[in-house]
């Protein structure tokens, strides 16, 4: 509805207060006889146009109409007064009082009006009617007040929606609109628009995930005394029944695939539904088939922080809508993958997840892990190592060695294992083997030296007893290896 003050009427000119009537009994439908050929952009200028004509030409206090519509189906408020109240305009001469009336703007003798602006004329006349409980599909006896089509006083029966010439004796509102009349009042008559706007839970695709017991909502723009209920219907049984001033139910429904529409009962008898909308009701809960399982990744050791990925699977009757990491920080991700970050050595740090499916549903679950240092003086040694101190070192120390075939193993209980290395620009390479097995070898050259550096991962699906054996290569012109031990996770 564009409002007077967003068409700009000229307020000036209208210089008497509105007068009202009591009800709206029925509802005419005009058109402005004007110019088809027109930029609905246009169109508030047009209704300025009528505005003027109208109180200038015809010595009228205001605009005639209670409304206007252009051919776009946009709606203007006409006769200033109250959109919600029974203003009386001057628009069909003898039944103007507790009538309401529409003008399309265009002239529609030879073509009619769009279907939009049928639907906009039909909503405007449901809304004014209903709002005094009259059917728009009725008829009404109304009392001529002049002499003109019919005497002073002769009592008329007029559908509750007519054309101005049912009133006057003109061609008003055109033929071919005035042909559509019935169309119209079969629309405002209907609970119109009726639309099932959602139920709770997760729309995925096309079809809905619910729990059992869940609310079905509804829009309608029919107002709400002209209709007598609202019915809830899953799978062709009425499991809900709620008042025309509705807009949602609660229902129940058992697990399964199902079908909802929803139906709504006009007073005057019709039923209208809505269209069909599947969903499914899943009752079940999620599961965590693996839940936060730690593994370090590649990144740089301090005295506080260590690499970590976090990896985790869910899974669900119907599916998993997302899962939350809500401890030891929160996060938000799908059903399964990893994720990167950091987490305290020497800690247990509980890590918690909580899976929710596409109805609603959850499941929570928590682990604790705690990656632990084992030095590089807990391993044993072949070959000739010295040992390097700085700050800068893991426990203020490292092994170095520039002796090819020297090595360090380690014996540890773990599901998850990373060697560390400082790296520099001339250091070297190293072996890698794992249970007697040479998994790598890894170059620890950089161009600018780095400490703490995880150079190797290695991770299974659950603890056990490994041994780690770190082997320096003896490359040529840099054979330097600087271990700073391992880190695991048991």
């Amino acid at each position: 509805m564009v409002t007077r003050a967003e068409w700009k009427a000229d307020e000036s000119i209208v210089t008497d207060p509105p007068t009202y009537g009591t009800t709206v009994k029925a509802f005419f439908v005009h058109h402005t006889a004007g110019t088809n050929d027109y930029s609905c952009a246009d169109s508030a200028a047009l209704v300025r146009g009528i505005e003027i004509y109208h109180v200038k030409s015809n010595g009228w206090n205001d605009i005639g109409y209670n409304f206007l519509v252009d051919k776009c189906g946009v709606v203007f408020e006409g006769r200033k007064g109250g959109i919600d109240k029974p203003v009386t305009g001057a628009h069909t001469y003898g039944f103007n009082t507790d009538n309401a009336a529409i003008a399309v703007l265009g002239t529609y003798i030879s073509a009619g009006i769009p279907t939009g602006v049928q639907d906009a004329v039909a909503h405007v006349a449901a809304y004014k009617l209903g709002a005094y409980g009259n059917d728009p599909f009725g008829k009404v006896t109304l009392t001529s007040g002049v002499e003109g089509k019919y005497h002073l006083g002769e009592q008329v029966v007029f559908n509750r929606i007519s054309g101005h010439r049912d009133a006057v004796a003109t061609e008003c509102p055109g033929d071919a609109l005035y042909a559509q009349l019935a169309t119209i009042r079969a629309k405002a008559a209907t609970t119109a628009n009726l639309r099932l706007t959602g139920l709770t839970g997760t729309l995925s695709g096309t079809t809905y995930y619910t729990r059992s017991t869940f609310t079905a909502s509804w829009t309608t723009i029919t107002p709400s005394n002209l209709i007598s209920r609202f019915d809830v219907v899953v799978d062709g049984t009425v499991v809900a029944t709620a008042a025309g001033t509705a807009r949602s139910a609660s229902v129940t429904v058992p697990a399964g695939t199902h079908t909802v529409v929803v139906r709504a009962a006009h007073k005057i008898g019709r039923v209208n539904a809505t269209a069909a909308q599947a969903f499914v009701v899943d009752t079940a809960a999620p599961t965590f088939p693996q839940g936060p399982t730690l593994a370090l990744r590649a990144g740089q050791v301090s005295g506080t922080v260590v690499p970590v990925t976090v990896n985790w699977r869910a899974a669900d009757n119907t599916g998993v809508g997302s899962v939350q990491l809500t401890a030891p920080i929160s996060r938000t991700f799908a059903a399964s993958g990893s994720y990167g970050t950091t987490t305290k050595p020497s800690v247990a740090t509980a890590w918690s997840m909580r899976a929710q499916d596409w109805a609603g549903n959850t499941a929570t679950t928590s682990a604790s892990w705690i990656p632990i240092f084992l030095p590089e003086t807990k391993a044993t040694r072949t070959g000739t190592w010295s040992t390097s101190t700085g700050s800068s070192y893991l426990g203020g120390s490292a092994l170095t060695s520039t002796a090819a075939k020297s090595s360090l193993t380690w014996t540890v209980t773990a599901r998850s294992v990373a060697f560390l290395a400082t790296r520099t620009s001339t250091s070297g390479q190293a072996e890698i083997w794992v249970d007697g097995v040479k998994q790598t070898t890894v170059d620890l050259r950089n161009s600018t030296t780095d400490y703490r550096r995880v150079m190797w991962t290695k991770s299974w699906s659950s603890s056990a007893r490994h041994t780690v054996k770190i082997v320096v290569v003896g490359t040529s012109g840099r054979p330097r290896v600087i271990t700073d031990g391992l880190v695991y996770i048991g």
